[in-house]
């Protein structure tokens, strides 16, 4: 079955690397290296309230509180100044402009952080650049829940062996897997626009 849709994260594809953001948010504030990291995915409290922001279930005013007051510093817009480098990946979104150009469907499966104080998709136009889009706050999901996965195919009416999917994140991607999704763990651009050139038959480099 050929592939006719290609589904992207966005934190971390069609931006920026993310872990960057970070060092330069610890070099900003004077804190040691690693310090979010462990301070963060390492604390089991934190983890699970992000998992609740993710869902929807939580605001960003209650993980920046909880945040600040573990790293000690100042809680105001924790999360827009931690990710305050984070830019655009030009080239990714170029490469998502031209498989939509080139007839393939596109959509977002992307796990939010909420839209307020903070908003990570502020100056990109969703609407414009997917025809199904899926912020996880927004419907209770997160991923790797399978039901997430599920949803995103259902809105986009495509099989899951249609699609191929691009996360910057391994754990993401077996759950589409299993759904029969081609799956690119991001590394660079130039990996990936290769990887999905083979995948999905189209020439999607800047030349192609």
């Amino acid at each position: 079955m050929p592939r006719t849709c290609l589904i992207v994260d966005y934190g971390g594809v069609l931006t920026t690397s993310l872990d960057d953001a970070v060092r330069g948010f610890e070099d900003r504030e004077g804190l040691s290296e690693g310090a979010v990291e462990r301070t963060w995915y390492r604390n089991p409290a934190m983890v699970a309230l992000t998992h609740d922001l993710e869902r929807g279930r939580a605001t960003q005013f209650d993980w920046n509180r909880r945040m600040g007051r573990a790293l000690g510093i100042d809680s105001t817009d924790l999360l827009g100044r931690i990710f305050a480098d984070s830019r655009l990946a030009e080239s990714m979104v170029s490469v998502l402009a031209r498989a939509r150009a080139s007839g393939l469907k596109t959509g977002l499966l992307s796990n939010s952080m909420g839209l307020a104080p903070w908003n990570m998709y502020r100056g990109f136009d969703i609407d414009a650049a997917f025809d199904a889009a899926l912020v996880s706050g927004q419907y209770g999901l997160r991923k790797p829940e399978p039901a997430v996965y599920e949803l995103i195919l259902k809105m986009l009416e495509v099989p899951g062996e249609e699609c191929v999917f691009v996360d910057d994140n391994a754990v993401n991607l077996p759950p589409a897997e299993a759904l029969g999704m081609a799956t690119v763990l991001h590394r660079s651009a130039e990996h990936s626009t290769t990887r999905l050139g083979e995948l999905l038959g189209v020439a999607l480099g800047p030349n192609p």
